[in-house]
């Protein structure tokens, strides 16, 4: 064979890069250019809208997107995918998780400078700070994946799945957890809805995150074009094949829900919103008709001690006799022995008083982290050091309910109200969210928070009670519809049916169980097979 046949085949070969690009192995660029930067800062942004669209137009107000989200994050690993080098993956992992953040809590804005006092220019920076900090969970996972994630689209997504779970357990359990937006909530009414009872928002999410990151790679193999609608189908039809116990009924109980939409700025005067607050709850208290009432956090914004003399052990008579119970947010406590933002019950024939005391507090506006004193003084914000009540409280038992309290933030923490479901026999049959997100004005983190505790009754499938000073105040089912509602910003008493239910989901089980554990198994598990693999 002649030279210049040599070299004829020898130019028929695929090059290599394209050889690389044949097999599912990306292109390494060199540099970024400034479109792609904006193309993933668009794509968190968008990433944030599919949490609860918070626009009147093209979708439903409120509520959330699934495919958006997928399609944000997918943006996100297609531009992954052509980078090889650490910092590259660093940098766009962290531009993404920034502006999604920021686009999720960006009404921490308003408790701060509009309720707080503090300067808009440092409520700014404390918004993004916030955001940049939290950030860095999912840059690092970002830079991991660059440099360990195997050839071949497919694994590929399964190790970015398995990277994205662990930055989001990360921002569950450091430096007091704020999983606030979590990816997992944008699927709350989509087609892996079905999950939450087996593997909750966590489990969703790492589902998101490969769906995400599988469109990601299509095109890029043959093979991953003939495998990935496989896997596609089977995520799809599994919850309906494999069948588990579910929930049964526990019977009915007629609820009233009360929201006081007293001013945030008044809510602790005592020339406005204090006497309006104690006159208008005073009021619906002793003239509630249903067997249970239940009045939002920090209803009666004063300590028992410091109410007007003789309205507390009013209210106490009002329940100690006859067919019914109250629930009712109100701060315990002393100087000597600590405050804590607490839930009384109160019920004929008790011999003492049921109380809840919240566990998972909210750091500057109920605890003050170490060496953060300095910022709180900054911002005028009452009631701001509390107590930390146990995990794990005895529910209110009431007609044949036992209902567990959780205030404010606490039911975005489903492993926390998982460790009440470790008996079948103690389990809460209700559970009953006492909020006031008046903090943070007529914003999307109403529906937000909504959207949360509608994840925590498909986990459990276990109905949700919400009594909140300014909304969402309603009732939601087990299967996470809401079923009343009253409108948000006005005063009001919603009544209505609630149906307690038994049993316990598959969830309920591990969760109470093993906490997070087997989460945070399967992600280091894929992590370091995939870390293994690319060694060799």
């Amino acid at each position: 064979m002649g030279k210049h046949s040599i070299h004829s085949m020898m130019s028929q070969l695929p090059t290599m890069p394209a050889l690389l690009e044949h097999i599912g192995y990306p292109q390494p660029r060199k540099r970024f250019s400034w479109m792609e930067l904006v193309i993933v800062l668009l794509a968190g942004c968008a990433h944030a809208l599919s949490i609860a669209w918070p626009f009147s137009f093209g979708l439903v107000q409120g509520q959330p997107v699934w495919w958006l989200q997928l399609l944000a994050m997918a943006i996100l690993v297609r531009q992954l995918n052509s980078r090889r080098r650490l910092g590259q993956g660093l940098l766009l992992g962290w531009v993404f998780a920034t502006a999604w953040l920021c686009g999720i809590f960006w009404w921490l804005y308003i408790s701060m400078h509009v309720y707080g006092g503090l300067a808009a220019p440092l409520a700014v920076v404390a918004v993004v700070g916030l955001a940049m900090l939290l950030a860095i969970y999912y840059a690092v996972a970002c830079a991991a994946f660059v440099v360990l994630a195997p050839i071949g689209p497919t694994r590929r997504a399964i190790v970015f799945a398995a990277l994205w779970l662990l930055a989001e357990l990360a921002r569950v359990e450091f430096f007091t957890g704020f999983p606030w937006g979590e990816a997992g909530y944008a699927h709350l009414s989509g087609w892996l809805d079905d999950y939450a009872r087996w593997v909750g928002v966590h489990g969703i999410t790492f589902l998101a995150a490969f769906l995400a990151a599988g469109f990601a790679g299509l095109g890029r193999s043959r093979r991953h074009l003939l495998l990935f609608p496989a896997l596609v189908l089977l995520i799809a039809v599994s919850p309906v094949l494999v069948e588990s116990p579910g929930s049964t009924s526990a019977g009915t109980l007629q609820v009233t829900l009360l929201q006081g939409n007293i001013p945030q700025d008044e809510k602790f005067q005592p020339g406005s919103g204090l006497p309006t607050a104690l006159r208008w709850y005073g009021e619906q208290l002793q003239g509630a008709k249903t067997a249970l009432v239940v009045a939002p956090e920090t209803a009666l914004p004063l300590l028992p001690q410091q109410l007007p003399e003789g309205y507390w052990s009013a209210v106490q008579k009002r329940f100690s006799t006859g067919q019914q119970a109250a629930l009712i947010g109100i701060p315990l406590g002393s100087s000597s022995a600590g405050y804590a933002n607490s839930v009384v019950g109160l019920k004929p024939g008790q011999a003492q008083a049921f109380r809840f005391d919240k566990h998972h507090l909210v750091p500057f506006g109920e605890f003050v982290p170490p060496g953060f004193r300095w910022f709180t003084n900054l911002m005028n914000i009452p009631l701001g050091d509390f107590s930390r009540g146990p995990l794990g409280q005895p529910a209110f038992d009431w007609q044949g309910q036992r209902l567990a309290p959780n205030i404010c933030y606490e039911d975005l923490f489903g492993e926390e109200l998982g460790a009440s479901f470790g008996d079948a026999a103690t389990a809460p049959t209700v559970l009953v969210n006492f909020s006031n997100i008046g903090w943070f004005g007529n914003t999307i983190a109403i529906d937000q928070h909504l959207a949360i505790s509608r994840m925590r009754t498909l986990e459990f499938e276990r109905p949700m009670l919400r009594a909140t000073n300014t909304g969402a105040t309603a009732i939601i089912d087990h299967h996470g519809k809401v079923t009343h509602e009253l409108p948000r910003h006005t005063r009001g008493a919603l009544t209505g049916e609630v149906e307690g239910r038994n049993g316990i989901t598959p969830y309920a089980w591990w969760i109470s169980r093993y906490g997070l554990w087997p989460l945070w198994a399967l992600g280091l598990a894929l992590v370091l097979l995939a870390a293994a693999l690319r060694r060799r």
